[in-house]
């Protein structure tokens, strides 16, 4: 699982998930890329879910890159506990992602294989995305072309 190896602060406010990704919006490295069309917390074990069913579904081919990163913890209570008493340990690491962040990138497969390893990493996320081509400019409106 993705996590970071050491944090200046253990635990962090919830945040806001307010407007459009302002960076990470084009596919810069590989052909094929998913993007991110609303927003949403992405957990590190879907992350990983979704990068397997990526490499098994072009059989090893290719290459992914994986543009997101969970560095923000979530806490949690345990069930059945009173209120007070300080917030929660840290459970599990997310991704803050924004409507317009590239997720992840493939390439080194045909245009079929990519979009179809795509969509089967798109049915492990909890947030809608799309497929786009590296040409196609679908991300931010902050390009630089």
């Amino acid at each position: 699982m993705l996590m970071p190896k050491r944090v200046k602060r253990r635990k962090q406010f919830r945040g806001s998930m307010a407007g459009k990704a302002n960076r990470g919006t084009t596919v810069t490295y590989g052909e094929w890329g998913l993007i991110a069309t609303e927003p949403a917390w992405i957990k590190s074990t879907q992350i990983e879910a979704a990068r397997v069913a990526m490499t098994r579904a072009v059989k090893r081919g290719g290459k992914v890159w994986i543009k997101i990163f969970p560095d923000k913890p979530v806490t949690a209570k345990p069930a059945e506990t009173r209120m007070g008493s300080g917030k929660g340990t840290p459970e599990y690491w997310v991704a803050v992602v924004k409507p317009g962040r590239v997720l992840f990138e493939m390439a080194g497969v045909s245009e079929e294989a990519a979009k179809e390893a795509l969509r089967l990493a798109m049915h492990k996320l909890p947030c809608k995305c799309k497929i786009i081509a590296r040409d196609t400019d679908e991300g931010g409106d902050n390009s630089e072309e």
